[in-house]
């Protein structure tokens, strides 16, 4: 599919949590046209790794910059923007992946710090590098791609902080889509829902088995009776992202399985969720 986005080729890129999962899938399916992609993350070593991956499918052979941030610290959003402009001189789109999530209970002691751990890393940090790319998306007439999730769309008991998160992010992308269209920028959304990647992993909540488990007990919820790859979100991206969709902005581009509307879409019991 990607092979056949030619207008990427000598583009630029900026994908955030990039290193793994959905952002990385993204990196390579931009890097196979010819973009110029910019690799982030929070571990030097897995950017490093995704980069080399890039440079292996460039027809090219580019070399993608590495960029290791936290994206939840205001000063990393700005030397992350600021490098790849240094780099490149410009930038063509904007993919706002990075994500935190928590399955946390309204009693929970922490919630306060939880709260702001993910609104920061899901919200804040969009924000800012939407005010800081603007300037360079206007003169390309580039691009941003908002990865929310099912969660903003459908509530869940499985954690409410993530679920507010995603929910504010896809209305702050499509009031971007009214104020910045003008200038000839689009704003679109992808809201997944469950994808296989290490990302429940990455809560520290779960064990490989349980994680596992979660997924199969997921896809028999699912009319399509599978969750999703990572490869079936980045080939969403690049479609929003390319000349096909020209005339499309604001919109939520929901990818599920079909579980929005299916009875059993949500209702999983974490706790019922044993090791494979």
């Amino acid at each position: 599919m990607s092979n056949t986005y030619d207008e990427f080729n000598g583009k630029v890129v900026l994908i955030t949590g990039s290193s793994a999962g959905i952002g990385a899938a993204a990196a390579l399916e931009f890097a196979k046209c010819g973009a110029h992609v910019v690799i982030t993350g929070r571990k030097a070593q897995t950017v490093k790794e995704t980069a080399e991956e890039c440079r292996k499918v460039s027809p090219k052979g580019l070399k993608a910059l590495e960029v290791v941030v936290d994206i939840s610290k205001l000063d990393d959003c700005k030397r992350l923007v600021d490098t790849t402009i240094k780099t490149f001189g410009k930038l063509d789109v904007l993919v706002n992946n990075a994500a935190y999530g928590d399955i946390t209970k309204i009693a929970d002691p922490q919630l306060i710090d939880k709260y702001e751990t993910v609104m920061n890393t899901n919200l804040r940090s969009v924000i800012y590098l939407t005010q800081l790319s603007v300037e360079h998306l206007e003169k390309t007439k580039g691009n941003i791609i908002n990865v929310s999730a099912i969660a903003g769309i459908r509530p869940s008991a499985m954690g409410f902080l993530y679920g507010m998160s995603k929910s504010a992010l896809d209305m702050f992308s499509k009031c971007m889509a009214l104020e910045l269209g003008p200038k000839g920028i689009r704003v679109n959304i992808v809201n997944p829902a469950a994808v296989r990647t290490d990302f429940g992993m990455s809560l520290g909540t779960m064990t490989r088995g349980q994680f596992d488990g979660l997924m199969h007990v997921l896809a028999q919820g699912y009319p399509l009776r599978r969750v999703g790859e990572a490869i079936d979100i980045a080939n969403i991206i690049l479609f929003l992202a390319s000349d096909k969709c020209s005339f499309v902005t604001g919109i939520n581009f929901v990818s599920d399985g079909g579980s929005l509307y299916a009875p059993q879409g949500n209702a999983v019991d974490l706790n019922a969720i044993g090791k494979k």
